[in-house]
């Protein structure tokens, strides 16, 4: 499946959708093609046409409007994927989640009680609360007020070429 880079009115990316959302968005009038693909095409009867590789919206996309889903791509997005005790960055497979108040305890499942925590961290604050364990958080934890910002990093030979103007990307060599 060819995806599209679908960039807001600001010019700035915004998200990652099939060709097939970019084509019915363009007829409906909703973006503007920014970029064409160098190397693929849509076939038609007759004749081809271009591939849309690079779209910007043409109205303004309010992120705020958007209701905020409890899910773990938002709480490691909120937190950094940072362990909340020590600081340290993590992948999100070495980055489970922890009950600030245990589930043993009440604790519930809500974005109030939720971080992210590294093994060992998790393991030293057992099914006790912080206080209790003598350990301390960075932040607590809170709802978000806006839709979390994901970025997503790409080895860079993966990046299409009309996306690299647009797409901040830490390229690996």
């Amino acid at each position: 499946m060819t995806i599209v880079l679908f960039l807001d009115n600001d010019w700035q990316p915004l998200r990652v959708e099939p060709w097939t959302r970019a084509i019915t968005d363009l007829f409906l009038g909703k973006i503007e093609v920014i970029e064409y693909s160098r190397d693929r095409a849509i076939k038609g009867i007759g004749r081809d046409y271009p591939m849309p590789a690079v779209v910007r919206l043409l109205r303004r996309f309010r992120r705020d409007r958007q209701a905020i889903r409890f899910s773990r791509l938002n709480i490691y997005t909120r937190d950094r994927f940072t362990c909340q005790y020590c600081g340290v960055q993590r992948l999100a497979e070495d980055l489970p989640f922890d009950h600030v108040v245990p589930r043993a305890a009440g604790g519930r499942t809500a974005w109030d009680n939720i971080v992210t925590a590294c093994v060992p961290c998790n393991s030293r604050k057992g099914s006790r609360t912080p206080q209790q364990a003598s350990m301390t958080l960075l932040r607590k934890p809170v709802k978000p007020r806006y839709l979390p910002t994901v970025t997503v990093k790409m080895d860079g030979r993966h990046v299409p070429q009309e996306w690299r103007p647009y797409w901040n990307v830490t390229l690996d060599r």
